[in-house]
């Protein structure tokens, strides 16, 4: 039978979120619905309330979840009752052009549950990223449920179903950072400060982590910057060629997503080296203008990370494993844990850069 739980709700355009009564329907096949234990407050989950993603309100916000599968429908064969998950928005379709050539970590066509979660009123919801966990349970695509070890703690454990994967998997997936090689990361937000994680977990020599605000940059020192450049007092380019040797860094990695930070990057990195952009740009922004000699002259590669290029199935038991060994510091992004009705707060909290993430914990 259908269940009544709470859940945070974005009902119009830069309203203040509310917590309202969600109705999810029993699984239906190849569903699952999850009691969330856990759920990080990312910034995407302010873009959808500030009508930044589409105009589908009202919005179940959350996204960032690791819980419990209580129920599955018919065809599930992945998971079960019991089990404890992460959970993602790339469920692999295994047949679309990408999966087909053996690239499922780029999947065209991931899927989301079939069936609705509404409103007590019957109105149906657009769940954040085809999650909405900011609620007791949710209904999800079985394929969007990622098995992994249950002692890692679901406060830091559904950090890695969004935020934290996008950052490790950007220098490490997308950047290929290596042994010895050196890495710029501008902006220390949460992707930023995983992305320095990231480069230190694959053997990074030298860490440049650029922000405008000095308690970033002391909180980026602890996830393994080697050097720090406050954009506020210094040329961010010649800052970070200045720490690498005057050629500038291998892989430079932009978590801002501004066309000035992007070109910022361009201009730091050395010969053959790669440009990364995680953080995502507005529909209105446009790249800077450069010579196209530049981009020949320079080599290498400009990329896009999505999701940090991430297969979940792959990577999310693998740096939960890490955690546990004590070699990746997970519990180091949560700034506090906060109830369902402390979301609204939560974001403004994210506003003034109080917090690197805020949990809501149930």
């Amino acid at each position: 039978m259908p269940q009544e739980v709470r859940g945070v709700v974005s009902l119009a355009q830069g309203k203040p979120v509310a917590v309202e009564t969600i109705v999810i329907p029993d699984p239906g096949p190849g569903e699952a619905v999850v009691q969330v234990q856990a759920c990080g407050v990312c910034h995407t989950d302010l873009h959808y309330r500030e009508g930044g993603i589409n105009d589908e309100f009202p919005f179940l916000l959350g996204h960032e979840a690791a819980g419990i599968v209580e129920s599955v429908g018919e065809g599930v064969v992945n998971v079960a009752p019991g089990d404890y998950v992460i959970l993602n928005w790339r469920a692999v379709c295994g047949q679309c052009r990408a999966c087909s050539k053996g690239k499922p970590q780029y999947c065209f066509d991931t899927h989301n549950a079939t069936q609705k979660m509404t409103l007590a009123s019957g109105q149906e919801l657009s769940p954040a990223l085809g999650i909405g966990a900011f609620a007791e349970k949710t209904l999800v695509a079985a394929g969007q449920c990622t098995k992994v070890n249950p002692r890692v703690k679901p406060q830091v454990a559904g950090l890695l179903g969004c935020g934290v994967m996008a950052g490790i998997g950007a220098a490490i997936n997308t950047g290929g950072v290596g042994r010895g090689d050196s890495v710029a990361v501008i902006g220390c937000g949460g992707v930023g400060d995983a992305a320095i994680a990231g480069a230190e977990l694959a053997g990074a020599s030298t860490i440049v982590a650029v922000d405008r605000d000095p308690r970033k940059l002391d909180q980026a020192r602890e996830f393994g910057a080697t050097h720090v450049v406050d954009a506020r007092e210094a040329d961010v380019v010649e800052a970070i060629r200045s720490h690498t040797g005057g050629f500038g860094a291998d892989v430079v990695i932009d978590a801002v997503g501004r066309p000035e930070t992007w070109k910022q990057a361009f201009e730091a990195r050395d010969l053959a080296g790669t440009v990364v952009l995680v953080g995502v740009p507005t529909p209105d922004m446009m790249a800077p203008e450069l010579p196209l000699i530049e981009y020949f002259g320079r080599g290498g590669a400009l990329k896009s990370s999505w999701y940090g290029d991430c297969l979940p199935s792959r990577d999310f038991p693998a740096l939960v494993d890490l955690h546990l060994q004590g070699r990746l510091p997970l519990e180091k992004f949560v700034t506090e844990e906060i109830s369902l009705d402390a979301v609204e707060d939560a974001f403004e909290k994210m506003h003034r850069g109080d917090v690197l993430r805020s949990v809501v914990v149930l």
